[in-house]
């Protein structure tokens, strides 16, 4: 299991999003609230809050050399559609939806993608390895495999995560919970044919 960590670990040092800590998502509404009066440091706030959520969402869904494009797409739309949020309380749990469409989208426009390929993999083994752990991740249902990513990679807390997401502390802890233990097992699987 620590070599899976470290392997999640390596991904989230070789592709970081760089921001600043997250704040307190209290005044989310007040940001929200400036930002659609046009003030852009307002929503430069939001986007600080909120980059490493997005990253993780969309880190769960498409290839690993898509999402820091995809992160930008996704403000960018948020941006322009700010002006249809009915509640700015709910800023999170909307951008989280944006960016889920975003992904979905993705796939119904992108080509055909090349699988990995043995010989590929063998050039860097510590990224082969984190590349596993992501596919492995990959598998487990949506609602695990966003928060496993969100918490591993994006080294997001539970209530963190809760707060971003809109979910509930306890979903995102059950999702934790299963999540790991799902993981552990396919991991478990491939370490011990």
């Amino acid at each position: 299991m620590e070599k899976t960590v470290d392997a999640v670990e390596s991904i989230a040092q070789r592709w970081p999003v760089t921001v600043r800590p997250a704040g307190e998502s209290s005044d989310d509404s007040r940001l929200v609230d400036a930002a659609r009066g046009g003030d852009r440091a307002a929503f430069g706030r939001l986007y600080e809050r909120y980059a490493r959520m997005v990253h993780g969402i969309l880190l769960a869904r498409v290839p690993l050399a898509e999402v820091d494009d995809l992160v930008q797409e996704v403000f960018l739309l948020a941006m322009r559609r700010l002006h249809t949020l009915r509640d700015a309380a709910a800023f999170g749990g909307w951008l989280a939806a944006i960016t889920r469409n975003r992904a979905r989208d993705f796939f119904r426009r992108a080509p055909d993608l090349e699988e990995l390929t043995e010989e590929m993999a063998a050039k860097n083994q510590e990224e082969a390895e984190a590349r596993l752990v992501l596919a492995m991740i990959g598998q487990l249902s949506e609602a695990y495999r966003e928060t496993l990513i969100l918490r591993l990679v994006e080294g997001m807390t539970g209530p963190e995560i809760a707060a971003r997401t809109g979910l509930t502390p306890g979903s995102v802890r059950v999702n934790l919970h299963r999540g790991m233990e799902q993981l552990r097992e396919r991991l478990g699987k491939v370490n011990n044919p």
